[in-house]
Parts: structure tokens; C-alpha cells; sequence
């Protein structure tokens, strides 16, 4: 898997887990105003999740495909 591709797909996962913890709130809300709220939530929760995926820890925790340096060869 290409790096561009292993990018793209950790960014999907981040806002998929974004959308998920969103969709309350944006069901909830019925009108423009109060989708507000739910769009600030899903774009909080993604820039979360994005960042947390970024921490050493926690890519070492993801399968190989994944993980930022997968093509590098581990020391």
C-alpha cells in the first residue's frame, strides 16, 4: 500500500469514528442552526481521532497496513 493511500485510509477511519459519535446530534437536529452543533461535534471528533492515530503508541497498535512506517524496515 502506497503512503497516499495508507493516508487516505487513516483519515476515512477517523471520520467514519467521527461520524458515529456525531450522528445523534446531527439527527437531532432539524433545521440548519441546530446542525451546527452536530457538524462542529463530527469535526472536533475527527481532528480527536486523527490526532491520536498520529501518536507512536498508538500506530503501533494498527495493523501493518496502517501504520505510518510500514515500507521502513523496523531496527
Amino acid at each position: 500500500m502506497t503512503d497516499a493511500n495508507r493516508r487516505t485510509a487513516r483519515t476515512v477511519f477517523a471520520y467514519v469514528v467521527s461520524l458515529a459519535a456525531a450522528l445523534p446530534l446531527i439527527i437531532e437536529a432539524s433545521g440548519i442552526p441546530e446542525a451546527t452543533a452536530g457538524a462542529g461535534a463530527l469535526l472536533a471528533v475527527g481532528a480527536a481521532v486523527t490526532r491520536i492515530l498520529a501518536l507512536p503508541a498508538v500506530d503501533a497498535l494498527l495493523p501493518s497496513w496502517l501504520r505510518k512506517d510500514a515500507d521502513k524496515p523496523s531496527k
